[in-house]
């Protein structure tokens, strides 16, 4: 009897069930039909909309200037009144005024070693495919080259030219591979605003480091250098794209890691802006941010005064820019 009672209310179950599924087709059409929502289709733009992508994520970035520009006269209200780091218990630093608004169209991800020293780049895959020669400038190497070893290793056809006064040679990573050693061109160094070969260290700008390596395009630019990226990178700015260049005007740079050092006069908030807004005037956005929260470990009690940051160029013809490169 027991058994008789339980058979009725599984028919009427699996009838609920198929009478739910005929509502939901009813409603909403064939169950096939129903698509993911886009947020959940985490793929790259097809070809055809490469260029789509760029000038929506442009016009989007557009937006992000205006908040920028917002957020200045809450504060500020002008860019003289900004303090970077206060200590007044206001709720911003200067990275919210300079955010990641812009979407690189490929894969992000960590190249080299998490914690300091590795870089989030778009597109590796890219760079190993593309048909171009492939060239990586590095600045700044402390004895440490996950991120330059990693990425040699993922595209076997680039080569990196690496700068660093203050070290003998790339870290073990790379002079302890003969392979990748081969494809590793060292040079004791400094960058800086000016040509100064005979000082101590050498310093050189990176216009005049490309003009002697015979190179007219950098695929990958890698920047730490203790503050010197701000008057090295000026002058390298003002040198390709100078105040009368048009709106297409741009450097010789696909894609730029970068930290920043934001100390002594180049912390001022008005300072800062107009570096950066030389960068954006370049083409430059950024796409990646984090802090450096290592430093803040060792130096107690400092300001928050290191982030690094990842740029693709959407101007230039890169890798990351055009299918047939």
């Amino acid at each position: 009897m027991i058994v008789h009672n339980r058979i009725p209310r599984a028919v009427s179950a699996v009838v609920l069930c198929v009478l739910g599924l005929l509502a939901l087709q009813f409603v909403f059409g064939p169950l096939k039909s129903i698509k993911r929502p886009a947020i959940f289709q985490a793929q790259p733009p097809a070809a055809s909309s490469l260029k789509s992508h760029i000038d929506d994520e442009e016009s989007k970035y557009r937006v992000a200037l205006q908040d920028r520009d917002n957020l200045i006269r809450k504060w500020g209200p002008t860019a003289e009144d900004i303090i970077p780091f206060p200590r007044n218990g206001a709720l911003f630093t200067l990275w919210d005024f300079f955010i990641p608004s812009f979407r690189c169209p490929h894969r992000v991800e960590r190249v080299g070693t998490l914690g300091d020293g590795g870089k989030w780049t778009c597109g590796v895959n890219r760079y190993a495919n593309q048909r171009a020669p492939c060239v990586i400038y590095s600045f700044g190497l402390n004895g440490e080259s996950s991120f330059e070893a990693d990425f040699l290793k993922r595209a076997p056809h680039c080569e990196i030219w690496g700068y660093d006064f203050s070290v003998h040679s790339f870290g073990p990573e790379i002079e302890n591979d003969p392979a990748l050693k081969a494809r590793a061109h060292f040079f004791p160094y400094a960058i800086g605003g000016e040509d100064i070969p005979e000082g101590d260290p050498p310093t050189f700008t990176l216009q005049t480091l490309m003009q002697q390596n015979g190179h007219s395009f950098i695929d990958l630019l890698k920047i730490d250098v203790e503050e010197s990226e701000f008057d090295s990178l000026s002058t390298f700015v003002d040198h390709f794209v100078p105040s009368q260049a048009g709106s297409d005007a741009t450097v010789p740079v696909g894609q730029m890691q970068l930290e920043i050092h934001a100390w002594g006069p180049h912390a001022t908030f008005p300072t800062f802006k107009r570096w950066w807004e030389n960068l954006e005037r370049a083409g430059l956005r950024p796409f990646w941010t984090e802090p450096n929260l290592v430093y803040l470990q060792i130096m107690r009690g400092s300001l928050p005064d290191l982030a690094e940051y990842s740029f693709m160029n959407i101007r230039a013809r890169s890798t990351l820019t055009d299918d047939s490169y």
